[in-house]
């Protein structure tokens, strides 16, 4: 088996590493070797998407038909009038007004954490994870996951659940996650048992209260990667925290006792991380440019309206055609960018620019080889075909702020421009404002405040032009750097 599988182009090795410290939680997938996705949750940011609170309707909005929650975060959350449900799940179709009104008391779920500036999305339509299935109080029916392609395997699962639910009255409905494919009946019988138990809890806390706040929330991310990550080919999970060791393997007999045996306690002297080299992938996935084997690159900008990707041949210049190094290129930057995608979390509108292609069956080729690989994503993802401008438009399902989001902040000097005025262009301003200070007051002498290297060049390549403006106005004009100061910062101080 194992002299197989070393030749064996299908097989696919999946590892999940997770690193625990007091106030962050980091998971990686690992697959035959090479970091896919990064997951990050802070102690102070926690994750809240499937958490359940009790909230109160603190504004209506008519022309936007949403409605703004308090649920005791720093900002309101987000509800919009078709996540409003009925008590058969389906959305309702009356008007925001006529839905929610000022002061209501409300249940509700975060489906997508606050991002940038804006607050939390909520739903009114309850759902709740197990591992191999989802339970939706309010609908009445059963679901399978597309990913489960059997037809004969499909049948099978809606007929379990339709059956426990015609057995149950009031028992809401379910909809059968990927990991419940080839699942006994009685364990995904024991699911549904748990999902009503775990609902009823619920229940009771929500009636048993007025407070805004949280009532149900869910598993820390360890236990959350162990429920949604681990699938029947993951060869182990190894853990660097006997604490959480300690609190995954009971979890894991009681929900994937498949697992057990594969969750390791990682305690050597080199960090985990810097084991697999998943600090370097964290750092790369933090620059602009990603580099392709065969020389060329990508070049993504992610931006608050939408993620841009461009791809490059850089260096490649192919071994017989133009049109044939532009395939090759654009056939690896699909892997790239499915990789990067799930690496860097980038979520929403995604516009791709590949290398422009003249035959019709190279672009297929190349948005079957994006399909294929967006195949093994988690995040829900909607492909276009390719553009007349050559474009590939796409969405990616965004519950979670990126990895750039969570880890970096806007530059300080640049302003998250990602550019900087140039000491030549912060030199003429400060000639624009010597100019303006001297003839609006009457002073004797007028000093420029700039950084080290605006100074420099004042004196060095613009001494004659400062020689000249001094001539001009009739005042002694006196430099001082500022080591605090960044090469866009200046002041004029009259004496």
């Amino acid at each position: 088996m194992l002299a197989y599988q070393h030749w064996n182009p299908n097989f696919v090795s999946e590892e999940i590493l997770i690193n625990v410290t007091p106030p962050e939680t980091r998971v990686a997938v690992v697959e035959n070797g090479v970091v896919q996705e990064i997951i990050i949750e802070r102690a102070q940011r926690c994750g809240l998407v499937g958490n359940v609170y009790r909230g109160r309707v603190c504004r209506v909005l008519p022309g936007m038909q949403a409605a703004f929650v308090d649920i005791g975060l720093e900002r309101a959350a987000f509800l919009h009038a078709s996540d409003i449900v009925g008590r058969d799940g389906a959305p309702r179709s009356e008007q925001i007004l006529d839905l929610v009104s000022e002061g209501d008391a409300i249940i509700v779920q975060v489906v997508k954490d606050p991002l940038g500036t804006k607050g939390a999305r909520l739903t009114t339509n309850i759902s709740i994870a197990s591992r191999y299935l989802v339970f939706m109080p309010r609908l009445g029916n059963t679901g399978v996951s597309q990913k489960i392609e059997d037809d004969d395997e499909r049948k099978r699962l809606r007929e379990v659940l339709q059956s426990y639910v015609d057995e149950h009255e009031d028992a809401g409905g379910y909809i059968a996650r990927t990991a419940a494919e080839t699942v006994d009946d009685g364990a995904l019988c024991r699911d549904m048992a748990f999902l009503a138990r775990l609902w009823s809890g619920i229940k009771e806390r929500c009636n048993s209260g007025v407070e805004v706040g949280l009532i149900h929330d869910d598993l820390p991310l360890a236990l959350r990667a162990l429920r949604d990550l681990v699938t029947p080919e993951m060869e182990r999970v190894r853990i660097d925290s006997r604490t959480t060791v300690n609190k995954a393997k009971p979890f894991a007999a009681k929900y994937i006792p498949e697992i057990v045996d594969r969750i390791e306690y990682y305690d050597g002297e080199r960090p985990l991380f810097d084991l697999y080299g998943v600090e370097d992938e964290i750092k790369k996935a933090l620059h602009r440019k990603v580099q392709l084997k065969s020389g060329g690159h990508l070049v993504i900008d992610q931006t608050e309206a939408m993620t841009t990707i461009d791809v490059n041949t850089g260096a490649f210049v192919g071994h017989r055609n133009l049109e044939e190094t532009i395939f090759k290129t654009n056939l690896e930057a699909a892997q790239a960018i499915c990789r990067q995608l799930r690496l860097r979390n980038l979520g929403g509108i995604i516009i791709i620019d590949f290398i422009d292609m003249t035959d019709d069956e190279h672009k297929r080729q190349v948005l079957r080889a994006l399909e294929k690989c967006l195949a093994k994503d988690h995040a829900k993802t909607h492909i276009t075909e390719v553009s007349a401008l050559g474009l590939v438009e796409m969405t990616r399902k965004r519950t979670r702020e990126s990895l750039e989001h969570i880890l970096c902040e806007p530059c300080p000097c640049c302003g998250g421009r990602g550019s900087m005025k140039t000491t030549e262009t912060t030199c003429y301003e400060i000639f624009r404002e010597l100019l303006r200070e001297s003839r609006q007051f009457e002073v004797e002498t007028l000093l420029v405040l700039a950084s080290q290297e605006v100074v420099d060049r004042l004196l060095d390549e613009e001494s004659s032009h400062m020689a000249e403006l001094e001539e001009f106005i009739g005042k002694p004009i006196r430099l001082q750097a500022e080591i605090l100061y960044t090469q866009e910062q200046f002041d004029v101080v009259l004496i």
